[in-house]
């Protein structure tokens, strides 16, 4: 398990998905400064991890949409003291049948996932789910977001930002 920001007490993370080979100039601003940026799948292409590894480490999982890229269904990272488990597709609703043995083992603090396109945050019996929007190019009208995660000993705090 990678661990985030180690030795530090307070964490930023950058949350991202469904750029589906699309980067937003824009994520290079609000990035800035993060400890680590996690992707959630529909990456699109290689190029984009390697384009969000300038600002800060990344850790990236496949998306339905994600053939041919060398990236792994699920990851698990660890910051200050919380582990964060990462996969594509989630039901926000039981996280454990979508997750499957994964979850089950790892346990998590806090689920970071993507698909839906829909900005997400909420806290279901203790598990903190997270879906950051989708960050790609402008489509269906949809609103485009990309978020950031400040973890600490006093708990989570998500900030969602407009692209």
């Amino acid at each position: 398990m990678n661990s985030i920001g180690e030795g530090k007490a307070e964490v930023r993370i950058g949350l991202i998905s469904d750029t589906h080979g699309h980067l937003d100039r824009k994520v290079f601003g609000l990035f800035d400064g993060v400890d680590a940026i996690l992707h959630a799948g529909d990456i699109g292409y290689a190029s984009i991890i390697l384009e969000l590894e300038a600002i800060a480490p990344v850790t990236a999982v496949l998306g339905n949409n994600d053939a041919g890229l060398n990236f792994a269904l699920t990851e698990v990272v660890q910051a200050a003291g919380r582990k964060i488990l990462i996969h594509h597709i989630v039901n926000s609703h039981a996280p454990e049948t979508s997750i499957g043995d994964r979850f089950r083992r790892t346990q998590p603090h806090v689920v970071v996932f993507g698909h839906t396109h829909q900005p997400f945050h909420q806290t279901r019996g203790g598990l903190v789910l997270i879906n950051p929007g989708y960050a790609g190019k402008p489509r269906f009208n949809l609103e485009r977001s990309v978020a950031t995660a400040v973890i600490n000993a006093s708990g989570l705090q998500v900030t969602f930002h407009p692209l």
